[in-house]
């Protein structure tokens, strides 16, 4: 397992130049700086994590600090290419000698209430075709499984790495390919909880308000779940901390 890479993926999305100066001031980061990068500055913070964690001396060097941040957007734009018009899915990588790949896609268009909500409505709740008050859009609807092997937690289940076996394996025994509305929650052998999803952060609604796995600060063999501290995760339980997502209350216990 000595032989991987540090990666994240995050959007490109010309739309998010609107939100600058905009009224959706809670979107951190992307308020405070013109960038079609989304969250941009979380993106870099797991993998500088994951890279100090690993004692990657040359991978932490290259993304720590202001310089490190702008190096990393300058060339995750420079390889974006021509079209620039339409949004994509980017995949930045890094080894530990600090060699960065990057590598995109085009995605679907969306909404920026589904990139910033306002608030996490309860499920069931009645939604207008039209997006209003910051609420995010309920399509596309996904089917979720549950993985029927256990995983046991490990730094690679806690930080984000090309080794993926277990993430892998989960979505090939539910038999899921890329373009499929589906996904499996990948469930931890210590005690059942429901560590995470193969590509995505769960959230689920529990006596009047939304929980989310909880994740260790730092990585541990017993404290949390033993999934991944995601970007959109942490973005939302800060907004939460700071009292903004006050509609629906949100939590790290299950």
């Amino acid at each position: 397992m000595d032989d991987f890479q540090l990666f994240s993926s995050l959007r490109y999305d010309p739309a998010l130049l609107q939100v600058p100066g905009s009224s959706v001031s809670h979107a951190g980061w992307n308020w405070a700086n013109p960038s079609p990068l989304y969250m941009l500055d979380y993106h870099r913070d797991r993998m500088l994590l994951a890279a100090t964690h690993w004692g990657w001396d040359a991978a932490v060097e290259f993304l720590q600090g202001d310089a490190g941040l702008q190096r990393l957007g300058d060339r995750i734009m420079s390889s974006i290419g021509e079209d620039k018009q339409s949004p994509r899915r980017v995949r930045v990588a890094i080894t530990r000698e600090g060699e960065l790949s990057v590598t995109s896609g085009v995605v679907p268009e969306t909404t920026l209430a589904t990139l910033f909500p306002a608030q996490l409505p309860p499920p069931g709740e009645a939604q207008n075709e039209e997006l209003q008050d910051g609420i995010p859009s309920k399509a596309p609807e996904y089917e979720v499984l549950v993985d029927g092997p256990k995983t046991a937690r490990s730094e690679y289940t806690h930080f984000k790495t090309t080794q993926r076996a277990a993430y892998d394996g989960a979505r090939q025994r539910a038999q899921i390919s890329l373009t499929d509305k589906k996904e499996v929650l990948i469930v931890n052998e210590a005690d059942g909880a429901v560590m995470e999803g193969s590509i995505t952060t769960p959230y689920f609604w529990r006596g009047g308000r939304w929980v989310t796995p909880a994740v260790s600060k730092a990585f541990s063999l017993e404290d949390g779940s033993g999934g991944q501290n995601g970007t959109s995760r942490r973005w939302a339980l800060e907004r939460y901390a700071s009292g903004f997502l006050s509609k629906a209350s949100l939590s790290t216990n299950l």
